[in-house]
C-alpha cells in the first residue's frame, strides 16, 4: 500500500512538515509513504499509488493512477479536484474541513470586534502618532457593541457551526443560509434555505460568507445582495475569493452603502501590490491567514490518521467530499 504526498507551497506552513511523513511511516509500517518535495516526480510515482494527499491533481495523472482509491486535501476547499475524471471515478475524496473549522471561526470573531471597535482605524492614527478619539468616534458606523447585534452565516458546515457557536457566546442573534434548512439550525436562531438568502442579507449587521464554491455560490455577495445589507453592516469572506463579487463590494465601501468588510480570501492569490483593494475604505484585508495555526499540522496529523486506520481496516472515512455536490 502506497502513500505519495505531494503538497507544495510558496508559502512554508501549507507545506507537509518532514516529521509528519516519519510519524505516518512508523505508526503504519504496512504503508510505504513517499513524500515529494515538489511535484516534479508525481507521474513517475503517481502510477502506483493507493492513497495521495494533495489539493492539486491532474485529470491526465488521474487516468494513469489506476490504483488510487484515496485522495485527500489539506484544504477545506476542493473545486481545483472537482473535474469530470475525478468527479465520475471511484477514488474516494477527504477534505480538512474539521481542522480548519474551530481555527477560521476565531478569526471570524477576531475579525467582527476588529471591525466593530474600529482597531484598524486605531492602529493608522497610532502610526501617525495621532490621539483619535473624536476622530473615530466621528467616523461612521459608530464604534459599537457586539451583543445583540445579528450575524448572518451563509453556510453551515464546520466553519459556519463554529462561528454560530462562538456568536451565540458573545450574545449575538445567528441567522444562517444551508442548502437543507431541515437538517437543523446547529444553534443558530433562525436558518434560512437558499431562496431565501436575501433574508439574511436584509437582516444581518454582520455577514460572513463561509460556503463552499460551487456554480450556485460565484459572487454570491454581489451589487444586488450588497445593496440589501444595512448601511453599517459589515461583510466579512472566509470562504474563498470567487464568492465575492470584488468590483461590487469595493464601490459598496466607496460609496459608503455598507459599514465596511474584511476579506481573507481573493480569487488570484496573493493579492497583487497595484490591486485597487488596498486603497479601499473600511477594507480590512488579511492575507490567507485565517486557517493559520501553530498546531496545523499536529491537527491534520489527527484527521489524517484516524482516517488512515479507519481505511486500513476497511471503516467509513471521516470527512468524506460528496464530488457531485463539491463539497
Amino acid at each position: 500500500m502506497k502513500l505519495l504526498i505531494f503538497v507544495h507551497h510558496p508559502f512554508d506552513q501549507w507545506n507537509a512538515p518532514p516529521w509528519f511523513p516519519k510519524r505516518l511511516q512508523q505508526e503504519f509500517p504496512q504503508v510505504n509513504v513517499v513524500h515529494l518535495p515538489d511535484y516534479k516526480r508525481v507521474e513517475a510515482e503517481i502510477v502506483d499509488t493507493e492513497i495521495a494527499i494533495t489539493w492539486s491533481v491532474r485529470p491526465e495523472q488521474i487516468a494513469t493512477a489506476k490504483k488510487l482509491r484515496w485522495i485527500h486535501s489539506p484544504a477545506a476547499a476542493v473545486h481545483q479536484l472537482i473535474f469530470p475524471e475525478l468527479v465520475n471515478s471511484d477514488i474516494i475524496l477527504t477534505n480538512a474541513r474539521e481542522v480548519h473549522g474551530p481555527v477560521v471561526a476565531e478569526h471570524v470573531i477576531a475579525l467582527i470586534f476588529a471591525l466593530a471597535k474600529k482597531i484598524p482605524g486605531s492602529v493608522r492614527l497610532q502610526e501617525k502618532h495621532v490621539w483619535g478619539q473624536q476622530i473615530l468616534w466621528d467616523e461612521l458606523p459608530r464604534v459599537r457593541e457586539v451583543a445583540g447585534a445579528t450575524l448572518g452565516l451563509i453556510g453551515l458546515g464546520s466553519i459556519g457551526r463554529a462561528v454560530a457557536k462562538s456568536a451565540k457566546a458573545l450574545g449575538m442573534r445567528v441567522v444562517a443560509v444551508r442548502e437543507h434548512p431541515e437538517k437543523g439550525s446547529e444553534g443558530a436562531n433562525a436558518v434560512f434555505g437558499p431562496s431565501q438568502i436575501d433574508e439574511v442579507f436584509r437582516q444581518a449587521d454582520y455577514i460572513v460568507l463561509a460556503a463552499p464554491v460551487t456554480a450556485a455560490t460565484m459572487a454570491i455577495a454581489n451589487a444586488e445582495r450588497l445593496a440589501l445589507m444595512k448601511s453599517e453592516a459589515c461583510l466579512i469572506n472566509v470562504g474563498r475569493g470567487p464568492l465575492v463579487d470584488e468590483p461590487a463590494l469595493a464601490a459598496a465601501l466607496r460609496e459608503k452603502k455598507i459599514g465596511g468588510a474584511a476579506l481573507d480570501v481573493f480569487p488570484k492569490e496573493p493579492l497583487a501590490p497595484d490591486s485597487p483593494l488596498w486603497d479601499v475604505p473600511n477594507l480590512l484585508i488579511t492575507p490567507h491567514t485565517a486557517a493559520l495555526t501553530d498546531k496545523l499540522w499536529e491537527r491534520h496529523y489527527a484527521l489524517f490518521s484516524e482516517n488512515l486506520r479507519r481505511y486500513v481496516i476497511g471503516s467509513p472515512l471521516l470527512a468524506v467530499v460528496d464530488k457531485h455536490k463539491g463539497y
